[in-house]
């Protein structure tokens, strides 16, 4: 097992304890499925998490694949998109700062460019709002994870994708606005984290 930075280690240490609901898993089990079965044949592993605006679910996902897989010894590339560009939402990456990813802003408004540094010795997630067929995501062989309803109903055809599987969260852009919403992120980023530990687990 890889070690990821001090903070996000006793984060996962917590995230372990939550429960997934029998409905989860019954969506997250076809996936995991699929990257044990690539393991067994040796082959590339990309997944390209998509929602709607590639702002908030695509992104917190794809931030803790990464993270989550390096953890456990897994080559697994992960990205992000949306079925339009906007930006990548600042309660979004406060909530993966709370539980210790290290982030940068390393481009600056409209659409900046996050670096998620997770671990020291292992490249950062890029992050940034772009569509799911963006030059920097993988063009062919990835799973494409519908992280949102809208998305999975917009997008019935991903190009280039191998395989496709519905994992839609609630939504925590309902929460702007409200005394609620720094909580309601975090804990929508805590489900997101212990569906990917799921998927992602050492085999």
């Amino acid at each position: 097992m890889n070690r990821l930075l001090p903070k996000l280690e006793e984060s996962i240490a917590e995230i372990a304890g939550l429960e997934i609901a029998p409905e989860r898993l019954a969506l997250l089990q076809p996936i995991r499925a699929y990257l044990l079965d690539k393991l067994a044949q040796g082959k590339p592993l990309a997944f390209n998490f998509i929602c709607t605006h590639n702002s908030r679910r695509s992104t917190l996902s794809q931030a803790w694949a990464q993270a989550l897989s390096f953890r456990s010894g897994l080559s697994v590339a992960c990205y992000a998109g949306g079925t339009e560009a906007t930006a990548f939402f600042p309660k979004a990456a406060e909530a993966l700062a709370r539980d210790g990813f290290a982030l940068q802003m390393v481009s600056q408004p409209p659409n900046p460019v996050y670096s998620l540094r997770f671990a020291e010795n292992a490249l950062p997630a890029i992050a940034f709002s772009k569509r799911f067929d963006h030059p920097h995501n993988a063009l062919g062989g990835f799973a494409a994870v519908m992280t949102c309803t809208d998305a999975d109903e917009a997008c019935p055809f991903v190009p280039g994708a191998e395989a496709r599987f519905p994992l839609p969260f609630l939504d925590p852009k309902k929460s702007d606005g409200t005394p609620q919403q720094e909580q309601v992120y975090w804990e929508r980023s805590r489900q997101i984290a212990r569906e990917m530990m799921f998927i992602f687990e050492k085999p």
